[in-house]
C-alpha cells in the first residue's frame, strides 16, 4: 500500500468518483471491487489523506466531513463491539474531531454496542458531520457470520439510509455476490454504488515508470528512458506489476546488470498475478481445465469424422453446463466463457 501521499499516482476518476458521491445531497455509499494487488488499499488511503482538498474543490466545507481508513485484516475486530470501538477509535484519532467535545462525547464510552454506537453516528448528524469509514479487506468480516449477521448489517443499512453514515468498502468481489454465497438477507450487500478498479490509463502508468520525476520537482527519473520503456511492456497497466518491473529494472540499472537478469526476477514474482489483475488460485486450474476439455474432446470428434447427433449433443450439454458452472464461480471472465461459446457453437456450423 503506497503510504506516502506524494508517490501515490493516478485514479483521478475514481478519486472523483468517490468524491462526488461523499459530497452529494444525499451522500452514497460506494463498494470498490477489484483483484488482489490492483491497488484497493491505497487508493482508500489516500483518499483518507487527501479528502480536505478534494472537498474543497466540490466548494464544500472539509469541516462537514470525517474521513477514516480501517483494515479489517489490521483491526481486532472478532466481535461486534471491537468493530464499533475500532472505527470509533479511528474517528477520534482525528484531529478535527479532537477539537469538538460535541464529537467526542457521544464516542467516548467504554463499551460501544449497537446501540451506542447507533446514537453517536446520530449525534454526529444533528452536528451535520457526516464520518465517512473506509473499510479495507471487508472479507475478515465474512469470516465471522454469526457475529457479524443480517441484524449487524442491517443496522449499518439503517445509518446509511439516513444519510448519517458513508462507508467506502473495498472488496474482492461485488458485496451482493457475498450476500449470495453467505446466505445473508440483509439489503446493505446492496450498496448505493459499484467501482470496478482496473488497470490504470497508459498516461498514468507512463508518470509512474518516471517516478520520481513526476512527483517531485527537480527530481529527476529513477529509470533510465530505456528502461522505462521495458517497464511499461513489462507491467502494461496493472499498476503492482508495474512497480515490480520498476524495482528489478532499477536493480539491474544500480548493479550494472542485464536486462534480462531484470525481466527473469520479475517473471519470478508475478507468476501469481496476471496482466488483468486476476491471480489464478490453486484451485481454480483444474476448473479451467474442465473448460477446455469439452472444447477438445469436440474437435477429436470432427477429426475422426464422428458426426452423430448424440455425440454432438452430450459435448454440447456439457460444455454449456460447465460454462454456467464456471461463471457462477468467476472463475474464468464471462467475456472469456462467452467467447469460446461463440467460437463452439460457430465451429458446429
Amino acid at each position: 500500500m503506497i503510504i506516502d501521499p506524494k508517490f501515490f499516482v493516478g485514479r483521478r476518476e475514481e478519486l472523483d468518483f468517490i468524491t462526488s458521491r461523499m459530497t452529494a445531497a444525499q451522500p452514497t455509499s460506494i463498494n470498490v471491487v477489484g483483484e488482489r494487488q490492483i491497488g484497493k488499499s491505497s487508493l482508500l488511503y489516500h483518499f483518507f489523506q487527501t479528502y480536505e482538498q478534494r472537498v474543497q474543490r466540490y466548494g464544500k466545507n472539509p469541516g462537514n466531513y470525517v474521513v477514516v481508513y480501517l483494515s479489517l485484516q489490521d483491526a481486532h475486530c472478532r466481535q461486534e463491539v471491537n468493530f464499533y470501538q475500532a472505527v470509533a477509535q479511528k474517528l477520534l484519532n482525528r484531529p478535527v474531531v479532537q477539537a469538538n467535545p460535541a464529537l467526542t462525547a457521544p464516542l467516548q464510552s467504554a463499551s460501544l454496542d449497537r446501540q451506542s454506537f447507533s446514537a453517536a453516528i446520530n449525534a454526529w448528524k444533528a452536528e451535520n458531520v457526516l464520518p465517512v469509514v473506509c473499510l479495507d479487506k471487508f472479507e475478515k468480516l465474512l469470516h465471522k457470520p454469526q457475529e457479524f449477521n443480517d441484524e449487524f448489517y442491517d443496522n449499518l443499512r439503517s445509518l446509511m439510509d439516513r444519510n448519517a453514515l458513508m462507508l467506502v468498502v473495498a472488496s474482492y468481489r461485488n458485496l451482493d455476490i457475498y450476500r449470495r454465497q453467505y446466505r445473508f438477507l440483509s439489503s446493505f450487500f446492496n450498496l448505493g454504488h459499484v467501482l470496478p478498479l482496473g488497470g490504470m490509463t497508459e498516461a498514468e502508468a507512463t508518470e509512474l515508470v518516471r517516478l520520481p520525476e513526476t512527483k517531485i520537482a527537480g527530481a529527476t527519473a529513477a529509470l533510465s528512458l530505456e528502461r522505462q520503456k521495458l517497464g511499461l511492456d513489462w507491467g502494461k497497466r496493472h499498476p503492482f506489476l508495474l512497480q515490480l518491473a520498476g524495482c528489478w529494472l532499477w536493480e539491474a540499472q544500480q548493479q550494472n546488470r542485464p536486462h534480462g537478469w531484470a525481466r527473469q526476477k520479475f517473471e519470478q514474482e508475478a507468476q501469481g498475478v496476471s496482466q488483468s489483475g486476476v491471480a489464478v488460485r490453486w484451485w481454480q486450474r483444474p476448473m479451467q481445465l474442465l473448460l477446455w476439455l469439452p472444447l477438445g474432446l469436440r474437435r477429436i470428434a470432427g477429426a475422426i469424422g464422428n458426426r452423430s447427433d448424440d455425440i454432438s449433443n452430450l459435448l454440447s450439454g456439457t460444455l454449456i453446463l460447465i460454462m454456467v458452472i464456471l461463471a457462477l464461480l468467476q472463475v474464468v471472465p464471462a467475456e472469456e466463457l462467452l467467447k469460446r461459446l461463440k467460437d463452439a457453437l460457430e465451429g458446429e456450423g
